[in-house]
């Protein structure tokens, strides 16, 4: 299986230095958000070229480094309607140029009424929310099928899509062969569920069968009644659990770092890869 980084946990530099900076722990591609990763990048609508696109991968790719995923997220009910359209032509561009960066999808989670918080509201999980989500992702998807281009949808507790089953209907929805899922156990868990981690994992390989394109990895602990992300393996997640269920499943998703440390980074590689290679 690869294993990628959300590059930018490493900090904000040139693609030539981040590429290198990956490839020394030894993951095979990134997740790449161009306005939190590379300097002088804004990642806003029109910044984008063919030219920019393909230097970028070329960046990665002299490092033997994919483009697992663009990052393009952002709040489609965001009561700024104004940020929203600016972020749908952001995503779109993402689209356009996604296949001169060798890229594989274009990335965004669904939301939240708390606009820039990205945090629990009631009317997440309404239909009103659903519904304007479900409008706007899929112009998207229209978009992606238009320009050949692949989008990877997350759910998160928090978000307006704030369980796996409201994802699948969501991609059920507005399904044209453009659509996948990114699954991010820990953003679908909260203090009140965490115990239960397996049947939501479950849930989410069980539901989204066939369409799981990436995997996020994380790890965290309790704290005073909250969660908390740590270093991948030092946390509550049983990873010999949840590796092997995906090597299962999924053996060609892309696993991806989120989150992580640069101290923890090397560690917590040289953990997943052993796990992987348990029983090979």
């Amino acid at each position: 299986m690869k294993i990628g980084v959300r590059v930018h946990d490493f900090g904000k530099s040139d693609p030539k230095t981040l590429a290198k900076k990956a490839k020394a722990v030894g993951f095979n591609g990134v997740q790449l958000v161009l306005n939190k990763a590379v300097e002088g990048e804004t990642g806003l609508p029109g910044s984008l070229t063919k030219s920019k696109a393909l230097n970028i991968h070329n960046a990665f790719a002299a490092e033997g480094l994919e483009i697992f995923m663009m990052g393009a997220y952002f709040n489609p009910v965001h009561s700024n309607k104004e940020l929203v359209k600016t972020n749908i032509k952001k995503f779109k561009e993402h689209l356009k140029y996604l296949n001169d960066f060798d890229g594989h999808f274009v990335g965004s989670e669904t939301g939240s009424f708390n606009d820039d918080k990205w945090t629990y509201h009631p009317l997440n999980r309404t239909e009103e929310a659903y519904q304007e989500v479900k409008r706007i992702f899929e112009e998207l998807a229209g978009y992606a099928k238009e320009v050949d281009g692949n989008i990877a949808l997350e759910g998160a507790f928090g978000h307006c899509m704030f369980e796996p089953k409201a994802l699948k209907r969501l991609v059920e929805e507005i399904d044209n062969g453009h659509i996948f899922y990114t699954v991010d156990l820990y953003n679908y868990l909260a203090f009140e569920n965490y115990q239960r981690y397996k049947e939501i994992f479950e849930e989410c390989l069980e539901l989204f069968k066939g369409k799981i394109v990436i995997f996020h990895l994380k790890d965290f602990i309790v704290v005073e009644n909250s969660l908390k992300q740590c270093a991948i393996g030092k946390g509550l997640i049983d990873y010999s659990y949840l590796l092997n269920r995906i090597k299962e499943t999924n053996p060609n998703a892309y696993l991806i770092f989120e989150g992580s440390k640069p101290e923890d980074m090397q560690e917590s590689f040289d953990f997943v890869q052993k796990i992987l290679n348990e029983g090979e």
